[in-house]
């Protein structure tokens, strides 16, 4: 699979419609991960569902969608983009999964991000990626019903990151997103409850770098399959701290509900501006870097 550049929207946010994965298209990304999508519709938590909290927001949406075959719809309609784009799935079974998989599969996605680490949803998310034999059960129908490639979204808040990634690979996966939100909550003082309607939901932005960069330089040392930073990136270099630990990609989230659109194209000129400036022929002169020093 070819990117123009390394640059990914990251999952649940903007993916939701044709026009959007046009728009992020145009804005610059080399990728389109769409939001998680399920077999059947979901209406999600009520409001609120996202509170911003210092260097980051906390969201519990519930995984809201229209279905697989209504998403579906989207997907087909978004051939005219030239741009890779990856469906985003969830599932409650291993089964689920697998024909979720096939209907994107069909409709046009080139390849399929497992969401086994959603830290918000019930028997769909962070259940499953907690869990090694249910991760490598799903990874397994999946990779036996599909001929696209499967990235797995790795959950941070496990015993060890390193051993659901081996694992993974192992069952089939042929690329690790690295990482997912982090559980956390914030409750209103002046009324002592907590903000989210779910009380729990997952942090993103700046605050959960520092992780997901460890979890990056882990993970790395432990598979031969590529993997996918995401977590914190508001910049150039937040992009370059991800590839020197070991990513031959980022994906970008809640910078764009910071900056707008116009993030990757700041942080694509940032980056080639780096290179041009150390001599580096390319991006993935920088991959793995960190372990090399």
């Amino acid at each position: 699979m070819h990117l123009p550049n390394p640059l990914m929207l990251a999952a649940g946010i903007l993916g939701i419609s044709h026009s959007l994965f046009k728009r992020v298209a145009e804005a610059g990304a080399g990728a389109v991960v769409t939001k998680s999508i399920g077999l059947h519709p979901r209406q999600g938590y009520p409001n609120p569902t996202i509170v911003g909290v210092e260097s980051g927001f906390i969201n519990a949406m519930g995984l809201p969608n229209p279905g697989a075959k209504e998403f579906a719809k989207e997907i087909n309609k978004s051939k005219d983009i030239k741009l890779p784009l990856i469906a985003s799935i969830f599932g409650e079974t291993p089964e689920e999964f697998s024909e979720v998989a096939c209907i994107v599969e069909e409709a046009g996605a080139v390849a399929i991000e497992l969401n086994v680490s959603c830290p918000h949803a019930e028997k769909v998310g962070a259940v499953i990626g907690q869990d090694p034999n249910l991760t490598s059960k799903v990874v397994k129908k999946v990779k036996s019903s599909v001929e696209i490639p499967i990235f797995v979204k790795l959950p941070p808040l496990v015993t060890d990151i390193r051993e659901i990634a081996i694992i993974s690979e192992k069952s089939g996966a042929d690329a690790l997103t690295v990482i997912n939100t982090i559980r956390a909550m914030s409750i209103d003082i002046e009324t002592g409850r907590p903000i989210l309607s779910n009380k729990i939901g997952g942090l993103s932005g700046p605050a959960i770098k520092p992780i997901a960069v460890r979890c990056v330089f882990e993970v790395y040392e432990k598979v031969k399959i590529p993997v996918i930073g995401v977590g914190g990136i508001t910049n150039w270099k937040d992009a370059i701290e991800f590839f020197m630990a070991g990513a031959s990609a980022v994906q970008i989230g809640t910078a764009i509900a910071i900056k707008g659109l116009s993030v990757f194209q700041e942080i694509k000129e940032g980056l080639r501006s780096y290179l041009n400036k150390n001599d580096y022929k390319n991006y993935m002169e920088l991959v793995g870097i960190a372990h090399r020093n």
